[in-house]
């Protein structure tokens, strides 16, 4: 089983940044795949930003060249460092892993952290 926690959400004005963390612990050798989900009220739960064991990050078009999605092995961490804010990125983002174990897939989320971006 995999653990997440995510932190770092708050309020910030547009155009200001933002950085998430989030911790994850458990089975964390199974993790191949970790990523950042947003859903704001109203919405479908979205991708932003994922990045899978050595490959490369990949990003919504609607966040890409402002947001940076790094993954820290020693720390257990995966972030997500968003600068250009705007009032549409108001939501909770969730961190996401994926694992596997065997024949069998899973998926883990942490509790999510609201982030608000006032315009």
């Amino acid at each position: 089983q995999v653990q997440l926690v995510e932190s770092g959400g708050g309020l910030v004005q547009a155009g200001g940044s933002l950085r998430l963390s989030c911790a994850a612990s458990g089975s964390i050798s199974s993790i191949n795949r970790m990523a950042w989900y947003r859903q704001a009220p109203g919405n479908v739960r979205e991708l932003v930003a994922a990045i899978p064991s050595g490959g490369s990050p990949n990003y919504a078009d609607s966040v890409k060249g402002r947001f940076t999605i790094s993954r820290d092995s020693a720390k257990n961490t995966v972030s997500l460092i968003m600068n250009s804010l705007k009032s549409e990125d108001t939501a909770v983002y969730y961190c996401n892993a994926r694992s596997r174990r065997g024949i069998y897939d899973y998926e883990y989320w942490g509790q999510g952290t609201q982030v608000t971006v006032s315009s």
